[in-house]
């Protein structure tokens, strides 16, 4: 995919969170005083912003819609087995309980939300995994292009169902982008997204729809139409309180799953269950995906105990992409594995790269001289920890951006591991006496020392690496290994000194930088007016010299406010083709790179996955922009082969081993 159905969420690699890219913390309103209900609230809001919400005539549509050309993506090809088998119960596990079953809204960011949305909804349109820049149906039967407006013209398919019964309808559009930029919904970033990348929401009729952006954009099609709808009918009482009344329902789906309240197992396990006569269930692109009926995912919060689970046979599969699990607890000479009872598979995707490496908090003292950020660019050996402890399955990121179809700058490469110029670099910042304990000191006798927090604590190992070499550089790092939501809420509070954490991209065919690397993002008060009120942009104001109040939970955990950069970065995202979205992509990588703030780190070409036999895959296992195997739901259960392997196990006979590498996606 992804195709993230909420294209603007970064997804915090690792850790199971997401971080909500530049908004505030929310804060719960509950007041119902004036509240006047739901469909009140939405005429009154479609009334005052009548800029936005526009209405028109299915004679508009005919007339505005005439001479343009309709897409439906009958010429792409289908990327699942339309032959794979229905039925059985797929055993998975996740890393937590839900703390609620809303997709949105505070603590909606936990495991189960891909299950509930991001994996299973229908957008309007989906990003093709195998063709880049295309997009194939999802609740839209079919739409068109109007480059000269900036609009997307999109006919809903009669036949979308909820998984009630209800038909889709625009009516359901309507009140999604109503419920995303509500204040009343209390999500600053969905807010603050659909209303900036969104020009207008144009309705004709139950079934059609068009969607105006600002300025063109060279993947308009999965910005108008890769947005998943929810269902007006459902939120008939939506209101200031619905974050706690929406905590536990379960609202209906235009996906292939549905969760029933007898299926949640609170504090253990959540199951969920496939739709019968799921309306899209013979649809080109969704026919031979969702197999099973059921997917049971079951709390086991030590990855180390689902490991176990997996290899006891008590879930189905799991993602091995720690050295230490693919090639010593589960080697290919394991007797599961030679019985063929496990299977391993290697597969190779492209996918925008997960951007681990050090963040670099440029507003804690020290930190915030770019003599120290270099010289920890120099000490800092991720090269050692590429060919020991992933033992040269990764390979270095080269720039912030690895893993688009296009290099963002040309020459750009991290630093080396280089323990003299590290020194050099201490010792322009006053740090030239070495201690008895081989640590740097400056004048003041202060020594030169920092803290790594994380809590991706499946790296617990790999961090001594980092210690150790970074000493050779006369260079102290303290290892702090957190639990993920005392982690999570230090960086987004931005009281780390170092961080090493990555944002998982979506699929995309650019990558963004105002979420990390605006100053906006960094502080309220990067930009003033000429009444000295705080503005959000560079070309809304001028740069605060001494910008105080510190945006917390947003994705610029560098703290990074360099006002070219947000100048560039302005440019970047007013830019309409992908010859000017490159262009200055190379400006702003150089000033990243330059600014030191974030160092490299390492990057994985491929996933490994191992399964138990009966689990089963297209002939090509999986498709190119799949970040995990699960991802586009296109495995099944072979509950025949299911039968044959606990017999198989009892009897202890055995299959032909499969460790199978495909590596059709693999880049040179």
């Amino acid at each position: 995919m992804q195709a993230l159905k909420i294209p603007g969420l970064l997804v915090l690699a690792g850790g199971l969170l997401f971080l909500a890219g530049c908004g505030k913390k929310a804060e719960t309103t509950t007041d119902l005083g004036d509240w006047p209900g739901m469909e009140a609230d939405l005429q009154r809001t479609l009334q005052e912003q009548s800029d936005f919400y526009v209405f028109k005539t299915p004679e508009d549509w005919q007339r505005e819609t005439a001479s343009l050309v309709w897409d439906d993506a009958s010429d792409l090809p289908e990327f699942a087995d339309p032959n794979a088998k229905k039925g059985g119960t797929f055993r998975y596990f996740i890393s937590d309980f839900p703390r609620t079953l809303r997709t949105i809204g505070p603590d909606a960011t936990g495991g189960i939300r891909p299950y509930l949305l991001d994996y299973i909804a229908m957008p309007s349109m989906e990003i093709h995994p195998n063709v880049p820049g295309r997009v194939y149906p999802g609740v839209a039967e079919k739409w068109a292009v109007d480059r000269d407006t900036r609009t997307v013209y999109i006919r809903l398919d009669p036949a979308a169902r909820w998984s009630d019964g209800k038909p889709v309808t625009t009516a359901d559009i309507v009140f999604t982008w109503y419920f995303y930029r509500s204040p009343i919904t209390n999500e600053p970033w969905y807010a603050d997204f659909y209303t900036k990348t969104h020009e207008r929401l144009t309705v004709y009729d139950e079934l059609h729809y068009a969607v105006t952006l600002p300025e063109l954009k060279p993947d308009i099609l999965e910005k108008a139409g890769n947005i998943a709808p929810y269902p007006k009918h459902a939120f008939a009482d939506y209101g200031p309180d619905w974050i706690e009344k929406y905590n536990w329902r379960v609202l209906p789906t235009t996906g292939a799953y549905t969760l029933l309240d007898k299926d949640v197992d609170k504090g253990r396990a959540v199951t969920l269950t496939r739709v019968e006569d799921w309306w899209a269930k013979d649809r080109k692109f969704w026919r031979g995906r969702y197999n099973p009926d059921r997917y049971r995912l079951t709390v086991i919060r030590d990855p180390n105990k689902a490991f176990e689970a997996f290899q006891r046979g008590d879930i189905d599969m799991f993602p091995i992409g720690r050295p230490e699990l693919w090639y010593e607890k589960l080697p290919d000479t394991h007797p599961d594995v030679q019985a063929g009872y496990i299977a391993k598979t290697k597969f190779f995707n492209r996918t925008p790269r997960p951007d681990w490496g050090l963040w670099i908090n440029r507003s804690q003292s020290l930190l915030d001289n770019r003599d120290i950020r270099e010289g920890i660019h120099f000490a800092t050996d991720f090269d050692q920890v590429v060919t020991n402890y992933f033992r040269g399955d990764s390979e270095r990121m080269q720039t912030r951006s690895d893993g688009y179809s296009w290099r963002t700058h040309p020459t750009i490469t991290a630093r080396p591991f280089d323990p003299a110029k590290a020194r050099e670099f201490f010792a322009k910042a006053g740090f030239t006496q070495q201690g008895p304990d081989g640590v740097l000191r400056n004048e003041a006798g202060q020594r030169l020392a920092f803290t790594i927090t994380t809590y991706a604590k499946a790296l617990e190992a790999m961090l001594p690496i980092l210690k150790q070499q970074a000493l050779k550089a006369g260079l102290d790092f303290t290892i702090e290994v957190l639990d993920a939501t005392t982690g999570w809420k230090k960086v987004q509070e931005k009281q780390h000194q170092i961080a090493l954490v990555a944002l998982s991209r979506s699929v995309e065919q650019y990558p963004r930088y105002w979420e990390m690397y605006h100053g906006s993002n960094a502080y309220d008060d990067a930009y003033l007016d000429a009444s000295g009120n705080a503005v959000p942009r560079f070309a809304d104001g001028t740069p605060n010299p001494k910008p105080a109040q510190v945006n917390t939970h947003t994705n610029n955990m560098t703290m990074t406010f360099i006002p070219e950069l947000d100048r560039l970065i302005e440019a970047y995202d007013r830019s309409s083709t992908m010859e000017e979205i490159k262009r200055h992509a190379v400006d702003i990588e150089q000033i990243i790179h330059d600014d030191a703030g974030w160092v490299p780190g390492w990057a994985t070409p491929f996933y490994r996955t191992g399964y138990w036999r009966h689990v089963k895959w297209p002939a090509d296992f999986n498709v190119m922009q799949s970040r995990e195997a699960e991802e586009m739901f296109l495995h099944w259960i072979d509950t025949d082969e299911q039968a044959a392997l606990e017999a198989a196990r009892r009897a202890k006979t055995t299959f032909e081993p499969q460790i199978l590498v495909f590596d059709q996606f693999k880049t040179q």
